[in-house]
């Protein structure tokens, strides 16, 4: 199996959104280019545009589940029941190491000490130390991983 967690934390330390990091570590089982899958998640990140609300790595991950494993048709109620048990494990499993999928609550010691503005922070070494989300989107992609595999 692909090192799914690895190229999400190298996507993300190229400075990638956490939602893009994971999300573009899909891209070729997604069948498409990395710059489309970017653009596709590109308002998740930040917990939805730094609204600190999900946590991206969280949306990326349930972007790439959804498209590979989702369903499309509005009356298949039992293949809707299936997905929303998915995405349920999913953040069932996330939560067990993580505690929380809220952006706000994963990162509550950064946050208390910032001014929220729209703005994309300088990827420094510092907003790197600072930041637990390369953690995050290892988690994500990993157990996006698995649960394709599954």
């Amino acid at each position: 199996m692909k090192d799914y967690a690895t190229l999400a934390r190298e996507n993300f330390m190229r400075g990638y959104s956490c939602a893009q990091a994971v999300a573009c570590a899909f891209s070729e089982e997604l069948g498409m280019e990395e710059e489309q899958v970017a653009r596709l998640v590109s308002s998740f990140g930040g917990g939805m545009g730094k609204l600190r609300e999900v946590c991206g790595a969280v949306s990326g991950a349930l972007f790439v589940l959804g498209a590979l494993r989702g369903y499309g048709d509005p009356a298949a109620t039992d293949e809707k029941a299936a997905h929303y048990a998915r995405v349920q494990e999913f953040a069932r499993r996330f939560r067990a190491g993580h505690g929380t999928i809220i952006c706000r609550e994963l990162l509550r010691d950064v946050e208390l000490r910032k001014e929220h503005t729209p703005a994309p922070e300088a990827r420094t070494d510092d907003y790197y130390r600072a930041r637990p989300c390369a953690r995050f989107v290892e988690t994500a992609a990993r157990i996006a991983g698995e649960m394709l595999a599954e």
